[in-house]
């Protein structure tokens, strides 16, 4: 198995007092490890979670930290809630160093999100695309600062299927519906954001990343599988599931701590970096990188990009009307 990526120890050691980061999903999983570390580095930490009171009891687990945590409450899936959380946000807090967009949701059953986007798309993606676009003010005043956005190496695809953006169906209403495919969709598009605010924002400080974390040992990939074989799992395969290259949720937060963290990561703005993932389909490309090209043709389209920034700006009503959010 490819060796797991680890920060550097002196990163984890550096003091963060008078830091404030914000972690979307960061009640569980690696966002929980992620505000976990900030914060016992001395940081402020606000958890953005669509269940407030799980972020209060998954915080109140670390005990004593050098720094300070908060759970404000945030739906992705409503952009109404996006806004009102931006505008409380910036309401209590006059900086924020580091935007961690981890929150996302993998393989539900086909739906919309009361904006009526299709849920992936608009929880994983365009749910971050407003919450980052209406935090840019307070990242650019609190330069240098830093944005991590958390994608998948399934943005790549499938081995019989790469992933691509389709501008004329990005709710899925004139193909069959694919849950994978519409998760790695969204995954891509959140790389494609990444590279493209880099761009947007070179010369002001704030540095965009997209990110791999790993296949971190949590619930969410238990959502992909059926029944049968999430028992499976859990009964016979968890316990060898080190072995067969999962992440602790602590691994799996390396990757973005190292984006936040290391001080020459800026000098990769856009770029994107991977934990190790058998999933690739080019052996290459398993060990993974800090930073990596990504293997799919069309995270490197900047002409898509544009096309998409200009479309999410419609679809969040950010230029004027969205016209039908099922275009």
């Amino acid at each position: 198995m490819p060796k797991t990526l680890m920060c550097e120890p002196r990163l984890l050691e550096s003091d963060l007092s008078g830091r404030v980061y914000l972690v979307t999903g960061a009640n569980s999983g690696a966002g929980l490890a992620t505000t976990e570390q900030l914060a016992r580095q001395g940081a402020h930490v606000v958890g953005a979670c669509r269940r407030v009171d799980a972020g209060e009891e998954a915080f109140a687990g670390f005990g004593d930290v050098a720094g300070s945590t908060e759970v404000m409450k945030l739906d992705l899936g409503s952009l109404t809630s996006v806004r009102s959380f931006a505008q409380a946000f910036n309401a209590r807090h006059d900086r924020l160093d580091g935007l961690v967009n981890n929150a996302g949701i993998m393989g539900p059953p086909q739906g919309k999100t009361e904006d009526g986007f299709e849920t992936q798309f608009g929880v994983n993606y365009l749910g971050h695309f407003l919450l980052t676009e209406l935090l840019l003010d307070i990242l650019k005043a609190s330069a240098p600062s830093r944005i991590v956005s958390v994608s998948s190496v399934v943005h790549v695809g499938t081995r019989r299927q790469v992933a691509e953006i389709h501008l004329d169906d990005l709710n899925w209403e004139k193909r069959e519906y694919d849950r994978t495919m519409a998760y790695a969709e969204s995954k891509l598009a959140m790389v494609l954001h990444a590279s493209h605010l880099a761009r947007r924002l070179e010369g002001t400080g704030v540095s965009v990343f997209s990110i791999h974390p790993g296949w971190v040992r949590s619930n969410l990939a238990a959502s992909m599988m059926p029944g049968w074989l999430n028992s499976v799992w859990n009964a016979a395969l968890r316990p060898l599931s080190g072995p067969l290259g999962t992440l602790s949720p602590f691994e799996g937060a390396q990757t973005t701590l190292h984006c936040l963290l290391d001080d020459e990561a800026p000098q990769h703005s856009g770029e994107y970096f991977s934990q190790n993932s058998v999933l690739y389909p080019n052996r290459e490309n398993r060990p993974g990188g800090w930073p990596m090209p990504s293997p799919n043709p069309q995270a490197h389209d900047m002409e898509l990009a544009e096309r998409l920034y200009q479309r999410s700006l419609g679809l969040v009503g950010l230029n004027g009307p969205t016209g039908d959010a099922t275009v």
